[in-house]
């Protein structure tokens, strides 16, 4: 993996492949020019416009402190074009996956304190979505892990002891998951597909992401923040205490910098050339089958087996295509698990490999649940995005090391939207000085370091719920 991670890490592609979310892109913001010139001179740059540097950008413009500073905001391509406008827009921790590697490395309190920052990122968003009225097609509910291998299903059975056992408190939300066995989730969930073990619910939902940004953008531009799409940045130099950020559109002065630019970061500043390691990710959009039921199968998926998964978020009633079924992953078909798709942040093609496989995935899974194409055929659309990941699969939140006022918030292991939301009101606490990060909610491991940014990357490692040869 080390060959993978010293790929030197470019710009977003020009004419990436075309999201389902983005189709079409929305017609007021998606190409946004905020003045007929760039300003020569800001207090805050943000460069990023999906889900993190925008949440960033709402959090500057209400917070107490805020007085009327200029904030401007950069994005390479249209709005919210990034990983966020093209993921499956699932909002399911799955904390537990991670739980007993975060207690082995981190300790037992960390690892919980990890659970409840991801489960509080689920409700505080879908909460803010529902606040500001903003239309994203809304799922709060329970997901369910359909689990294909025995050595799966142990761990997360051990794993989800741990929690409730060092969560006692959370029984009823971060903390709670049921086990069903192979028979009451065969009926209950309606995969009457491949053989499996068990299934394991508990909390998570689903929305559109891209609308769900694109409709923070808008309460963001009516606070005065400056947005302007299509502005790729190239370079960042400290000059006389204060930031030169060379764009497309010419040189913008500002006090202070938000690297808000997840796999993208080492191509504007190149210490996080390893530290932050591309990956591609991808997704279709399926038709559902003739068998499948008209109002929604209820619940958001993953599909868990040996050393990989897909996850799986039917589009909920009242949606534009309510039914079709989106699904992502099928990174394990491929040679090396994957390995090839780290180091590139090409977004402009699919891997056939992936493509045939999770065109095969629904009716595997669902059998004769699934029944008959529809007549158009089952993909409705695929695409692909750029993730980012880091050695110790952890975001990195801060100032930047041997920096003064360039800030980051990125690095989100394909698990972004439960991470971002938090991470980024955590930078902004950091930014207007704060003593108590999050009112103390902050896990103070996310804050980037050095140290953390010299972990050599290895690649994906939280597959299962526990470490590979651990007893």
């Amino acid at each position: 993996m080390d060959k993978r991670a010293a790929l030197p890490v470019g710009p977003p592609e020009v004419d990436p492949t075309i999201s389902y979310w983005q189709d079409p892109p929305d017609a007021e913001l998606a190409d946004y020019q905020g003045g007929d010139a760039l300003p020569t001179e800001v207090d805050t740059v943000i460069i990023g416009s999906g889900i993190t540097g925008t949440s960033v950008a709402h959090g500057l413009l209400t917070s107490p402190s805020y007085n009327g500073e200029k904030i401007l905001m950069l994005e390479a391509r249209q709005a919210c074009s990034g990983a966020t406008g093209r993921n499956g827009g699932h909002t399911k921790a799955a904390s537990y996956r991670s739980f007993l590697y975060n207690a082995e490395d981190y300790g037992i309190d960390m690892a919980a304190k990890i659970a409840k920052f991801e489960y509080n990122n689920i409700k505080e968003l879908h909460a803010f979505a529902r606040e500001n009225g903003i239309e994203c097609d809304l799922y709060s509910g329970d997901t369910v892990d359909i689990m294909y291998d025995q050595t799966q299903w142990d761990q997360g059975h051990e794993a989800i002891e741990a929690m409730q056992k060092a969560m006692p408190g959370d029984l009823e939300s971060a903390a709670r998951y049921i086990f069903w066995n192979k028979e009451e989730a065969r009926e209950k969930f309606r995969v009457k597909g491949e053989d499996f073990i068990g299934a394991i619910s508990y909390e998570a939902g689903s929305l559109s992401a891209y609308r769900f940004v694109i409709g923070m953008l808008k309460l963001c531009i009516k606070k005065n923040l400056q947005l302007f799409t299509h502005t790729p940045v190239s370079k960042l130099e400290n000059r006389y205490d204060k930031w030169e950020v060379r764009t497309s559109r010419g040189v913008v002065t500002a006090k202070r910098v938000v690297l808000a630019t997840n796999g993208y970061t080492a191509s504007i500043w190149p210490q996080f050339q390893g530290s932050i390691v591309p990956c591609r990710g991808q997704v279709t959009a399926h038709r559902p089958g003739s068998n499948m039921p008209e109002d929604g199968l209820g619940y958001t998926y993953s599909f868990i087996y040996e050393g990989g998964y897909e996850y799986m978020i039917p589009r909920p009633q009242g949606s534009k295509f309510a039914g079709d079924i989106i699904i992502g992953g099928g990174m394990a078909v491929m040679k090396n698990d994957g390995e090839e798709l780290f180091g590139i942040v090409d977004d402009t093609a699919i891997d056939q490999e992936i493509s045939t496989y999770l065109k095969k995935t629904t009716p595997r899974y669902f059998g004769s649940q699934w029944g008959e194409d529809d007549k158009q055929g089952r993909v409705r659309k695929e695409w692909t995005g750029i993730m980012g990941f880091s050695g110790d699969e952890l975001p990195f939140v801060g100032g930047v090391p041997e920096t003064e006022n360039l800030w980051v918030v990125a690095s989100f292991q394909g698990h972004g939207m439960v991470l971002c939301w938090g991470c980024a009101k955590g930078l902004v606490d950091m930014i207007n000085g704060e003593e108590s990060i999050l009112g103390g909610r902050f896990p103070d491991i996310f804050r980037v370091s050095r140290q953390r940014m010299d972990i050599p990357f290895g690649g994906r490692d939280h597959l299962s719920a526990k470490k590979n040869g651990d007893a």
